[in-house]
Parts: structure tokens; C-alpha cells; sequence
């Protein structure tokens, strides 16, 4: 295990994820990240976690890296790009977000950091890590901001000047002292409010965080029962997630698409009418999305999401 700062090592981690792909890399020191403590207790305590439990255990382990690597040193930290030009073509059909296209992120995104760790191993045998893709109790948000990856955009997404806000964030936790970056301390969002301003159920809070019981990709995901009927209007056809405010942030507009291959929509998908969807049979629901992001939604689930957009008025 590396015992003082490696820039050698630092300079080839960022190149050798360059190379599997990843559009940014950054790292920062391990701590305990006390900062964001207040912030994410208020939230739960008023409730906004919905009902996603799990986010109010353990937050102590939340705040922590060494909770899931003891000797942790170092946190890396990745951007995988997935904003495609490609997409649905019928207009009617429902919609789905983005991120669902192509293959499951969780699985794109662990293969390439495990890819990466074997690299350091490789070079300096002893270094033990750990990955998380959005799977174990970490901040990745606050991390990104860390490890000089972006801001934490009003909408509560991570904002990167390069490629905007349409990038999965993965993390590797190594028990090696390495060089950091510095943290994103700039809010570049300004005095703008587009993204608060356009969402659909008012779902965005002034403090860079969400109101799960409000937002619609937490309806139509997390949320294993009916949509709200006040909500049902409001949904604009979307049956799986919610773009919207990242789809009117400048920042993605300057950015432009930043997609991976992994994540292009599959053909078949991509061509499905409106009547398509709502005839949709549970084998064709498994065969479809079975490698996708969207293989965590029950079939009864979406057909009842496919429903209540049908019934939308925006």
C-alpha cells in the first residue's frame, strides 16, 4: 500500500480510465464527510426520502468510505456520459428516461472499475478496493464534488462544465494515499431557476435537494405502488423516470451528447408506437428490458404506469 502521495500513480489511474472509456476521473482524499450531515437528516426527517427507507439507515455509514473499505486512503471517482441523440421516434409513445437506454449502468459501469482496479493492482500489488455503482450507502453526489468533478447543480444533479449533468457517477474506494484534486467549490448555476421552475410536480427544493413523494422518476420507479391521482396529470406521458430538468439546463445544452455506446436505445425500443406499449405481454417485457436499467420495474408496475400517462395532460 502506497504510504505518501503518488502523482505517477494518480496521473496513470485518470489515463487508464480515460482509456476504458470513462468521460472524467478525479480523486479525493478519504474523510468523513460531516459537512453534508445536517442537510441529509433534515431531508429525512421531513420526510422527502419517501418511502426509500434504506436512506435514512445506516447514516453514519453514509458519511463514511472507511464503513465500506476500513483502511480507505482514497476515493475515485468516475463519469460515464449517456446522453445519446438517439431516442424514441414515436412521438406519442411513452417515455422513458434517458438513462434506461442501452445496457444497465450497474453492470457497464462495475465491469470498467473493476477493469480499472485490476490496472492498479497491477502496477502497485497490495492496494485492496472497493467499487460502488449506486448500490452500497455513499454520497456519490458530494464525492463527485470532491474529487473536482462538478457542482451540484440546482436541480440536485452533479453538473460537469465538460459534459453537463447526463453522466453516471461511479466510484472506486482504494486503501492507497493518492494525489487529489481540488474539490468543485463554484456554484455556476448563477441566479438561474430554469430547472425548478420547469418541473412538472414542483418536486425541486431551494436547497439542491428533491421531494421524492413529489418527483416523478421516484413515482414511477421506487414507488411500488399507483402514481397519486394529483400527480397523474402531471406526468406528460413519461412511464419510466423524469428528464425534464435536466433537459432544459444550459449546461446540457452547451455540452451536447456525451453518450457511451453501452447506452444506445435498443432498435426495438426505439421504434415501438404507442399501441406497442400499451399491448406490451410480459415476455416481451422480459426480453426487451432483461439487460437493461429497467429490469428492476415489475411488468404490473409499468403497465400501470403506461396507464396513468395515457391519462396525463402535459
Amino acid at each position: 500500500m502506497a504510504s505518501t502521495a503518488d502523482g505517477s500513480l494518480s496521473a496513470g489511474i485518470k489515463a487508464a480510465a480515460a482509456g476504458l472509456g470513462f468521460h472524467l476521473c478525479g480523486i479525493a482524499r478519504a474523510r468523513r464527510l460531516d459537512d453534508c450531515e445536517p442537510l441529509l437528516r433534515s431531508w429525512i426527517d421531513a420526510g422527502m426520502n419517501d418511502n426509500m427507507a434504506y436512506l435514512g439507515r445506516d447514516i453514519g455509514r453514509r458519511l463514511d468510505p472507511s464503513s465500506l473499505l476500513p483502511a480507505a486512503r482514497s476515493v475515485i471517482v468516475t463519469g460515464l456520459g449517456y446522453y445519446s441523440e438517439t431516442g424514441q421516434r414515436d412521438p406519442e409513445a411513452p417515455i422513458l428516461s434517458r438513462y434506461t437506454y442501452g445496457k444497465d449502468y450497474h453492470e457497464v459501469i462495475n465491469e470498467k472499475l473493476g477493469r480499472l482496479l485490476d490496472w492498479i493492482q497491477e502496477k502497485r500489488p497490495g492496494i485492496s478496493g472497493r467499487i460502488t455503482v449506486d448500490s452500497s450507502p455513499v454520497l456519490e453526489k458530494a464525492w463527485a464534488r470532491e474529487a473536482g468533478l462538478g457542482w451540484q447543480g440546482k436541480h440536485s444533479v452533479v453538473i460537469s462544465k465538460k459534459i453537463g449533468s447526463f453522466f453516471f457517477i461511479g466510484i472506486l474506494i482504494v486503501d492507497a494515499e493518492l494525489e487529489y484534486d481540488q474539490p468543485f467549490e463554484a456554484d455556476l448555476c448563477g441566479d438561474c431557476r430554469i430547472c425548478i421552475e420547469s418541473c412538472p410536480t414542483g418536486a425541486i427544493n431551494c436547497n439542491r435537494t428533491i421531494d421524492a413523494r413529489k418527483c416523478i422518476a421516484n413515482l414511477t420507479i421506487e414507488n411500488r405502488g399507483p402514481i397519486p391521482a394529483q400527480f397523474v396529470p402531471k406526468l406528460g406521458k413519461r412511464i419510466y423516470g423524469c428528464d425534464r430538468c435536466q433537459e432544459v439546463c444550459p449546461w446540457n445544452r452547451k455540452a451536447g451528447p456525451n453518450g457511451s455506446p453501452e447506452f444506445t436505445i435498443d432498435e426495438e425500443i426505439a421504434g415501438m408506437s404507442i399501441d406497442e406499449w400499451k399491448d406490451l405481454s410480459p415476455d416481451r417485457f422480459s426480453r426487451l428490458f432483461k439487460n437493461t436499467s429497467m429490469s428492476r420495474v415489475r411488468y404490473g408496475k409499468l403497465m400501470d404506469n403506461i396507464d396513468a400517462a395515457m391519462r396525463s395532460e402535459v
